[in-house]
């Protein structure tokens, strides 16, 4: 098969930075996997596409179309991952054919498992792509390169040798074999007697014995077991077995015509590879197991968007009804939660968010919403929005509380304050940034300090960003940074709602409200001094 992928069209070679471990973490990127899939191969094989943060909007396009296609058609959906038992078969065999101790005849009928595979993979393939109005350059691909190698003259004559070989090689059940003894019956040669259509029954073995040599066919009809010992398993590959390599040998001499035949029907494909369709697996298994999962997600009436892609230049993110995609999760699981949904704008006006609002008032929960929208569109997938239109950053990195066992070194303050340098050097403003109440384990003073410079750099880098934070005041000076530092990106104060003392997790562009959370909060639980004052008995 020729090289083909479809996370990449053709000609168009990767170009992707890796996300760093810090943010796997607070994307959560680990947890969203195990939901996707039970299988540890396939949690690492989605993780490990989604790290990968494409920019390029021509694959981010391509991928998403074939996302579309893929979760348009169930029924196609099925017939991958009926494809997919074939090819795992397919790729167990390749380590089998690696084994240069095996026998010949092994050897001859592991090829032919291999090609017997691939043309149920490639007539598969070809009878289910055609069956569907698919619409993705990639799918389409795919399709023209199955439907032609299933119309060429040398498939259907490929396909009538593999059947009649295989046809040939399935009447093998048994051997009988014959252990010659010295005087005091100690085994002293050991041989194949008889090579058999059916697997060992009751009848008596030393009728087979007698009977071998009268009979011209290379294979015996019927095999017989006196049950004067019991049939063991084979825990041991030929390789590994003196007496398993003796009988190969045996068997590969007594299946003289057979092998032969098998010799000289495969040797006409050695050109033919079935193990190049193994490359597709982990690309089938991201796209099914997204498909399946956001499936689930929008027949709870929770909205999922195929993406808008524009150009990287832009800087630009239109999402209308976005939320948390782990929210979502939790209704999966049946959690039945009331999802906040908010719309939210980077642009020349808004592109550097200062976020503030109420302690639990969910302003993380925005945060890691945003960077999940932007990892879930480049990677070709739908995004937990109404609709979004976005051009794609070049990574995302994040700023996080970290482990305190992480801060024993530098102390919390140095560890974050580390970490912040190291993303500046890394980032572009081509770059997502995500800050979660960065600073806020130092006292206040301090933090509001090295805050303040971070927001003037931040100006400076004109990288889409969201910096939530408690320190109200660092949100009150912002006219005059971007009045005063040089950059073509505006910093912006978004504060998340309250109303009647109740937590709204709608966001606004507006100035801070500063206390005047805390007196809602104060007033809904009773604690302002008025009314503590008429609680206290003199």
């Amino acid at each position: 098969m020729q090289e083909f992928s479809l996370l990449y069209p053709q000609g168009i070679k990767p170009d992707y930075q890796t996300l760093g471990d810090e943010a796997i973490n607070d994307l959560s990127v680990e947890f969203l996997c195990e939901r996707l899939s039970e299988v540890v191969y396939e949690q690492n094989v989605i993780k490990n596409i989604m790290i990968k943060v494409e920019k390029n909007p021509e694959v981010i396009k391509y991928r998403r179309d074939i996302f579309d296609d893929i979760i348009h058609f169930p029924k196609l959906r099925e017939h991958i991952n009926e494809l997919l038992q074939e090819l795992d078969f397919l790729k167990e065999l390749e380590k089998s054919l690696k084994d240069g101790t095996a026998a010949p005849i092994w050897q001859l009928i592991n090829r032919l498992h291999e090609l017997d595979v691939y043309v149920n993979c490639i007539s598969g393939i070809n009878q289910s792509l055609s069956e569907h109005d698919i619409k993705s350059e990639g799918l389409k691909q795919l399709k023209d390169y199955v439907s032609s190698v299933y119309q060429e003259s040398g498939f259907e004559y490929l396909k009538e040798d593999i059947k009649g070989l295989v046809d040939d090689v399935s009447q093998v059940k048994s051997v009988s074999v014959g252990v010659n003894l010295d005087s005091l019956m100690r085994p002293v040669e050991v041989g194949i007697v008889s090579i058999n259509d059916t697997p060992f029954t009751r009848p008596s073995l030393l009728n087979k014995f007698l009977g071998f040599t009268a009979t011209k066919n290379e294979i015996t009809h019927g095999a017989g077991f006196d049950g004067m010992a019991k049939i063991h398993s084979v825990g041991q590959t030929a390789g590994d077995s003196p007496l398993m390599s003796t009988l190969s040998r045996v068997m590969t001499e007594m299946l003289g015509t057979t092998v032969k035949r098998l010799k000289n029907t495969l040797s006409k494909y050695t050109n033919v590879s079935g193990y190049s369709l193994t490359k597709l697996i982990p690309e089938f298994i991201f796209y099914t197991r997204w498909a399946d999962y956001i499936e689930k997600v929008q027949a709870l009436g929770i909205p999922m968007c195929k993406p808008e892609i524009t150009e990287t230049v832009n800087r630009e993110m239109y999402a209308k009804g976005l939320y948390n995609f782990k929210l979502a999760i939790q209704n999966v699981d049946g959690k039945n939660l009331e999802i906040i949904r908010n719309d939210l704008e980077f642009n020349e006006e808004h592109r550097i968010y200062i976020m503030t609002g109420p302690n639990r008032g969910g302003k993380t929960t925005l945060t890691q919403a945003v960077g999940l929208v932007f990892l879930m569109a480049q990677s070709g997938i739908y995004t937990p929005c109404e609709s979004v239109t976005l051009s794609p950053v070049d990574n995302i990195y994040t700023h996080f509380p970290a482990d305190e066992n992480k801060t024993v070194n530098l102390g919390r303050l140095g560890e974050e304050s580390k970490r912040m340098s190291e993303i500046f050097a890394q980032a572009t403003n081509e770059s997502l940034l995500l800050f979660n109440e960065s600073l806020a384990t130092t006292s206040f003073a301090e933090g509001l300090y090295i805050a303040k410079d971070v927001v003037r750099a931040l100006r400076y880098l004109g990288a889409r960003t969201i910096f939530n934070t408690h320190m109200h005041e660092l949100a009150m000076t912002l006219d005059e940074v971007n009045t005063q530092i040089e950059g073509d990106s505006k910093v912006a104060s978004l504060i998340t709602g309250i109303h009647d003392g109740q937590r709204s997790y709608k966001i606004f562009i507006a100035p801070p409200e500063g206390v005047s959370y805390a007196q809602d909060i104060a007033k809904k639980y009773g604690v302002t001094f008025n009314q503590l004052a008429d609680k206290i008995k003199h």
